[in-house]
């Protein structure tokens, strides 16, 4: 008996292997074999296996506002690929299903543009199909433009200057920040890794995870036009911008030491004894950015909040006063404090020093150049809204305020133009 079961159970062993045999070489014989094989043809026309839900009729646009659709007709087909590109060359993001019956797009179409789709299809016996569509889509009746503006305006500066983008409509959504931030590029030369921060939702700003290289140039664009970026809200224009660098200039102020030294390229130029702000008015820590040069201010008290008459007002002309924020902190000549300079701090605020070393200052940096205060008893600058303080945010922090890293309330971009379904 148990002979009788060892020969059935190898029968049947012998046998499952000779049809594998023949199923092989039925395989190796319906790839390699004559015309009339189905999957030998030419790809047949696939317009009767699907419906596309954009209009292809001549002189017909479609409604940029409503994502595209591709469907498989019948039971005895699927859709195996969609491409869908603008005349520009940009692709259309979509999703096809795990079954292949239907494929839809997933990023926004742009306004006033002409689309090429193209359908790849299998029928039942594993045939392919392709189809090729076109159509153009119109203008929305009712929308609102999204202008944007670089700044700073074109020219030279320090290595310390951010790009800015303002927007002329609000962005808040996570999902249109998304799509905001992806079209506005950033290009240096030599190259750098930056990303783009949200300070709130109508201005941005872009940084080096460093310093900007010396001597290079920074190009700055947008991909925003005719883009939906949300309920009638479309991407407008924007002028490109260029600017460059200059040499590194860094000037660190020592609070505790009483001196500012200016370091060019990593090399100290020059030493300068300075006094700083007094107790109750003391210096910002922390890294700023020369905001610009003005030969003459008058400084007045009460602008910063300092009663007239009081024991701690004044009204004073000031030369040679270098800008680092937008609330009045200035690197200026203060001949009235010489004799405190180099050994204490007397100001209200500002970096003192005399005519003459303020003189050289001014002549010596530029917009965007660098002044880092240290060992100040005062609070360390704030990022944004009183000039220049992107770089007191450490890169980590910073990246947060992207919506395309998973801060500013968006997501990991996924810049894919078409996603096909996960093989399980």
């Amino acid at each position: 008996m148990s002979n009788t079961v060892h020969f059935q159970a190898r029968g049947r062993t012998v046998v499952g292997c000779t049809l594998l045999v023949i199923a092989l070489g039925a395989s190796v014989t319906a790839c390699t074999g004559g015309d009339d094989h189905p999957l030998s043809a030419a790809p047949y026309d696939a317009a009767g296996q699907i419906s596309f839900n954009g209009p292809t009729d001549a002189g017909k646009k479609a409604d940029p506002d409503k994502p595209l659709e591709v469907v498989a007709e019948g039971a005895d087909g699927r859709i195996t690929d969609v491409t869908a590109v603008d005349a520009a060359g940009r692709y259309v993001a979509g999703e096809l299903s795990a079954d292949g019956a239907r494929w839809h797009s997933t990023s926004p179409l742009a306004a006033g543009a002409r689309y090429t789709v193209r359908v790849s299809t299998e029928d039942g016996d594993g045939a392919p199909g392709r189809k090729v569509l076109t159509f153009e889509t119109g203008m929305p009746s009712a929308k609102k433009t999204l202008d944007v503006a670089f700044g700073p305006k074109a020219g030279a500066y320090g290595v310390g200057q951010p790009v800015t983008a303002e927007l002329s409509q609000p962005v808040a959504d996570p999902a249109q920040r998304a799509i905001v931030e992806r079209a506005l590029k950033v290009r240096s030369t030599p190259a750098v890794e930056g990303a783009w921060h949200w300070v709130d939702d109508k201005k941005l700003h872009y940084r080096p995870k460093e310093y900007w290289p010396a001597h290079a140039t920074v190009q700055v664009t947008s991909a925003l036009s005719g883009i939906k970026i949300g309920d009638r809200l479309w991407g407008g224009k924007a002028e490109p911008l260029t600017i460059t660098t200059d040499d590194r200039v860094v000037a660190v102020t020592d609070a505790a030491a009483h001196t500012l030294t200016l370091f060019k390229d990593g090399e100290e130029v020059r030493q300068i004894p300075v006094t700083t702000g007094k107790p109750g008015f003391e210096t910002r820590n922390g890294v700023k950015v020369v905001l610009g040069k003005e030969p003459f201010v008058r400084m007045r008290s009460s602008t910063v909040g300092i009663a007239e008459g009081s024991s701690e007002s004044y009204d004073l002309p000031v030369y040679f006063a270098t800008r680092v924020t937008w609330s009045g902190e200035y690197v200026h000549a203060a001949p009235w404090s010489v004799g405190s300079q180099g050994s204490a701090n007397v100001s209200h605020g500002c970096v003192g020093m005399s005519t003459a070393n303020a003189e050289w200052f001014f002549g010596a940096v530029q917009e965007g150049d660098l002044v880092e205060v240290v060992n100040s008893d005062g609070e360390t600058m704030e990022p944004f809204g009183n000039g220049f303080g992107d770089w007191n945010l450490d890169w980590a922090k910073w990246t947060t305020g992207s919506a395309l890293t998973g801060g500013a309330g968006g997501t990991a971009d996924q810049d894919a133009a078409r996603l096909r379904p996960t093989v399980v």
